[in-house]
């Protein structure tokens, strides 16, 4: 093999199938883990991923990327870039790290689904590159988290959240065990290598590092830049099989994988890409806001994308660009509300000149989540502290695992959209997520969110049991990350209005 060039025996090398001799191809292939859609066999000799690579470029490579990660942070270690950063910059870090981490290693194991039980033998090559990314992604993770354990105990929960049950934790684990771990290898690689991937891996790690190179933070800019070419190349493996469904009838399916895949994960990442972006980033550092990325990386290329292989928008798309306007700020507001529950030190970002922007950014912001805003600056002004932590547990949604939420001021309301199945109501935030649960009920019917717990007595019924239950103990608690700093400009404007 050494003698010959690459591009002479890759493709022979990458295709490999064979026909089993000693067990049936059925066992071989189990239809609820290869392929749900009943393809004939030979539909997946075309399969034919984009991004090529061979595991002697592939190591190569990957050297080169953890030795350019490594080496910024060596030369960067010795500097005080934690402890002189802005408040909002350490909470997206807290968050990032605790959030992201077990995702990383659960995708692990799900690209070995793809590599054990896909059925073109170009997809099991390139799965096996992925959960070799996703070792490496984890550990990178975990090694630069480990940096700043000593500033802060957030920090600890890159290693820790998956073993809690924590809210945060529960809503991830649910949308990542539907598309990653619970679903056969077609279906896994439509849902997360084309929906997740092409859409939202891209957009935390690419406008993310964008963000951190222009903040300063070098170090977490050149490790998400390490991650994100890995992700890209994932994101090629769903889309041959999606042409392969379409091709053989089963367009009306992959649309619903779709469908389900990108609203799923567009939840999840909404308040964590969107808070990070609209709120933790110092204002002086933002390129766009959220939806700014949004609208060029959903709403322009990936709408393009899947348009050109023969597919249609989903069918809530006008639903999900209202959610695009608001549904990040409202998770803001519970997120800081609510801020003992997690992990990580959360800020509101709502000085003066933020306000201007986000209402520049937003239209109508000041008159809607401004006004929620400004009864808890009242508060905080008159030292009411405790006003600005609810004790009721919030309404949270079935399926995305976030607090049920509307658009506040004058005319704002939640809206709760229930729904009643055998002998169990189920609350959802959207029509879209109770649509969802129809699709398949019993796939999601047993789950519990954190209120249903709550209601049913698997834990202890008080506030304090409630955090012991989130494994949160009263060290990781989180506080206001400015230690209330962010209202002083509020004061001596009130008291120049005075």
């Amino acid at each position: 093999m050494a003698m010959l060039k690459t591009e002479e025996w890759y493709d022979l090398a990458r295709q490999t199938n064979w026909t089993p001799r000693y067990v049936d191809k059925q066992d071989l292939f189990p239809r609820e883990l290869s392929d749900l859609h009943d393809l004939p066999d030979d539909a997946f000799d075309v399969f034919d991923e984009p991004y090529k690579v061979t595991y002697r470029d592939y190591v190569r490579t990957q050297r080169e990327k953890d030795v350019g990660a490594y080496s910024v942070r060596a030369a960067l270690a010795r500097g005080r870039f934690y402890e002189n950063a802005a408040p909002g910059w350490k909470a997206l870090l807290q968050l990032h790290f605790g959030g992201a981490t077990f995702l990383e290693y659960g995708s692990v194991s799900a690209f070995g689904r793809g590599t054990r039980f896909g059925k073109a033998g170009g997809m099991r090559n390139m799965s096996t590159f992925g959960s070799l990314d996703e070792i490496r992604h984890t550990q990178v993770h975990l090694r630069f988290a480990y940096d700043y354990l000593g500033k802060s105990r957030a920090f600890d929960w890159a290693h820790k959240a998956p073993r809690t049950d924590n809210w945060v934790v529960i809503s991830e684990r649910h949308t990542f065990d539907d598309i990653e771990h619970t679903r056969d290898a077609t279906s896994f690689a439509v849902m997360t290598n084309f929906a997740f991937e092409t859409c939202f891996t891209n957009l935390q790690f690419v406008a993310l590092s964008a963000d951190a190179a222009r903040f300063g933070d070098h170090t977490f800019a050149t490790m998400l830049q390490t991650i994100q070419s890995d992700e890209a190349r994932h994101s090629q493996i769903g889309e041959p099989l999606l042409r392969i469904l379409i091709e053989h009838g089963k367009t009306v399916e992959a649309q619903k994988l779709l469908d389900i895949s990108f609203w799923r994960c567009w939840k999840q990442f909404s308040p964590l890409s969107g808070i990070c972006m609209d709120y933790y980033t110092p204002l002086e550092h933002r390129e766009h806001s959220f939806k700014e990325f949004m609208q060029e990386w959903v709403s322009d290329q990936f709408i393009r994308k899947i348009i050109d292989l023969g597919l249609d928008r989903p069918w809530y798309w006008d639903i999900f660009l209202e959610d695009l306007e608001t549904f990040h700020h409202a998770q803001q507001l519970g997120v800081w509300l609510y801020r003992p529950t997690g992990w990580w030190h959360a800020v509101p970002g709502v000085s003066p000149e933020e306000r201007d922007w986000l209402e520049q950014k937003y239209p109508g912001w000041n008159e809607t989540f401004g006004t929620v805003w400004d009864v808890i600056i009242d508060n905080v002004l008159e030292g009411r502290l405790d006003r600005t932590i609810p004790e009721p547990m919030p309404m949270i949604c079935n399926m995305s695992g976030f607090e049920l939420t509307g658009v506040p001021g004058k005319k704002g309301k939640v809206v709760d959209y229930p729904l009643d199945y055998k002998g169990r109501r189920y609350h959802f935030g959207s029509e879209v997520d109770r649509w969802i649960f129809q699709q398949e009920p019993e796939r999601y019917a047993g789950h519990l969110s954190l209120v249903d717990r709550f209601a049913r007595g698997v834990m202890p019924q008080n506030a304090e049991a409630v955090l012991q239950y989130m494994d949160m103990a009263p060290e990781e608690r989180g506080t206001d990350g400015t230690n209330y700093a962010w209202v002083e400009p509020y004061r001596r404007l009130r008291g120049k209005a005075a």
